[in-house]
């Protein structure tokens, strides 16, 4: 039975597992030279890198990322739902194999390689992306390039994308065995594993691992503010090399949270347009005599292995939930 789905399953591994070799090759050429940078450079690194560094860079999480997706429509949606659209399962559960086994089998062998194929692209964007990831924990600036702890850069680091990979070859199957029709499953698979993506780092993630908080003035010179909603409200960018800030909000003179005042509006307001640089300070000065302060709570970079861990775990119980699914799904199915 293993034969049989390795022989099923080997093209689509093979395609998957060359673009992964296609990666770390590229990925190998250039890694040294950028270790050597930042050993000469340190946190000012990111200031030195060239255009094509960052290409790699960006092309890095591009291909981590899509990794999972793809593995859910490509491997995962079809494993079952073109069985059942051609109706060559009655064929397949009727040769001594009964469909549990048959199921267990190509589950197993396929989530083992989904994990392996995630896991070697992480790990050779992750050791490529390590000199600039230090450079940027360290303090360097952080306009083009993500801290680990960022969303974008932390679904393609560490241990994550080999659950994330996991859970979508998973619920490629888990769909396909609902809708049975394969091109309708791969595109469900994508939405789906899309939606859990965004509402993990949005609800989840931020709750995994215990947050820091920081007062921070609004003041003049001080931490970098930005003005959103029309002047309602605040923004701060304090000092927290690596962090990933997760929410913030305004207190006033007496430490609650509180909405900017309307004359901090009046007083941004202007007949020729956009306040001046003198003028922003000014209002900025203002509304700080008043008492206001930012209260910023953040995920500290050191808390990047303890959210790894935390967020694979969760994701490989998702994946054993649907297994437990298809598993009583075939088993009803007629």
């Amino acid at each position: 039975m293993i034969w049989l789905t390795w022989r099923q399953f080997r093209t689509q591994a093979a395609v998957m597992f060359a673009a992964v070799a296609a990666l770390a090759a590229t990925l190998a050429v250039t890694g040294p030279q950028l270790a050597d940078l930042y050993r000469a450079a340190g946190s000012s690194l990111v200031d030195r890198l060239s255009n094509s560094d960052q290409s790699v860079y960006y092309a890095g999480l591009v291909v981590v990322l899509a990794v999972p997706a793809v593995i859910g429509m490509f491997w995962g949606a079809p494993l079952v739902s073109r069985e059942l659209e051609t109706g060559t399962h009655y064929l397949a559960w009727n040769q001594g194999v009964t469909r549990t086994r048959w199921l267990a089998t190509k589950l197993g062998l396929g989530a083992a390689a989904a994990m392996t194929a995630a896991g070697l692209a992480a790990l050779a964007v992750s050791w490529w992306s390590s000199p600039i990831d230090r450079a940027v924990n360290g303090g360097g600036a952080t306009d083009t390039y993500f801290p680990r702890l960022d969303p974008v850069a932390f679904a393609a680091r560490g241990v994550v994308p080999m659950a994330h990979a996991a859970f979508a070859f998973v619920l490629g199957v888990a769909l396909g065995l609902v809708i049975r029709r394969t091109l309708p499953a791969m595109a469900t698979t994508l939405v789906v594993y899309a939606a859990v993506q965004i509402t993990v780092p949005m609800w989840i993630r931020p709750h995994l691992a215990a947050t820091d908080r920081t007062t921070v003035p609004i003041e003049p010179g001080g931490a970098p503010i930005s003005i959103q909603e029309g002047a309602k409200e605040i923004v701060t960018h304090p000092e927290v090399p690596g962090a990933w800030v997760t929410s913030q909000q305004t207190l006033n003179a007496a430490g609650q949270p509180a909405p900017v005042p309307s004359s901090f509006a009046d007083c941004l307001h202007t007949e020729s347009g956009p306040p001046t640089l003198q003028q922003f300070d000014r209002c900025l000065a203002d509304l700080g005599a008043l008492g206001y302060q930012q209260q910023v709570t953040y995920q500290p970079a050191g808390n990047f292995w303890t959210l790894q861990w935390a967020e694979t775990g969760l994701y490989l119980g998702l994946a054993l939930a649907l297994t437990g699914f298809c598993t009583w799904w075939i088993r009803r199915l007629t």
